[in-house]
């Protein structure tokens, strides 16, 4: 299996990239999402699952883990294919996938192209418990020792913004204003670093 490729982009559209790598050229399927984060890179890091066909194999890349590891899930559902998530993948970010899935809201996935609603109610079906598992112990994993912290972060997931954004904007808000326990003004400053 090949894992991830680390290389120069030489060849890229919205769908396919070509990375270079050890002077060996590897074409790469890839999201809308994934093309997003390289487009302006030369080179970098893409994680990779490499899918063998009787007629092919074929490598898909990934701009980040999440990705990867939502893209596993959702060709895990039985009707879903490699086409169809990268699919999925270019029509919603993983975390948006992620939400969609544990709130059930299967709607939300039908309006991406290829999706019907039967595939939908399948996908939430099979994927809900794994997608709140991964929540919760994401949550459990977040190692913030401080309550104004956590409940800052609980306000701003509260607000609808993603959980990597909000703690990156957290984070950031924490170290301009080191030792503050007002979360109202812990809120602002992570608002402010989005």
């Amino acid at each position: 299996m090949i894992a991830y490729l680390k290389g120069l982009f030489t060849y890229k559209t919205p769908t396919l990239v070509h990375v270079e790598a050890q002077g060996v050229g590897y074409e790469v399927y890839i999201s809308l999402n994934t093309y997003g984060a390289i487009q302006d890179k030369d080179q970098g890091v893409l994680h990779t699952w490499l899918h063998i066909r009787e007629d092919a194999h074929v490598l898909y890349g990934f701009a980040d883990k999440a990705e990867k590891e939502m893209f596993l899930q959702l060709i895990s559902v039985n009707g879903v294919g490699a086409a169809t998530a990268r699919m999925m993948l270019s029509s919603m970010r993983p975390d948006e996938v992620s939400r969609a899935i544990s709130q059930g809201n299967s709607k939300q996935l039908e309006a991406v192209k290829g999706i019907g609603k039967k595939t939908a109610e399948r996908i939430v079906l099979e994927l809900r418990d794994k997608v709140i598992k991964q929540s919760l112990d994401a949550n459990i994993s977040l190692n913030t020792g401080n309550t104004a912290e956590q409940d800052s972060l609980n306000a701003l997931l509260a607000l609808g913004i993603a959980r990597p954004a909000a703690e990156q904007a957290l984070r950031k808000a924490m170290a301009a204003h080191p030792g503050s326990d007002k979360v109202e003004d812990i809120i602002k400053s992570a608002l402010k670093n989005l």
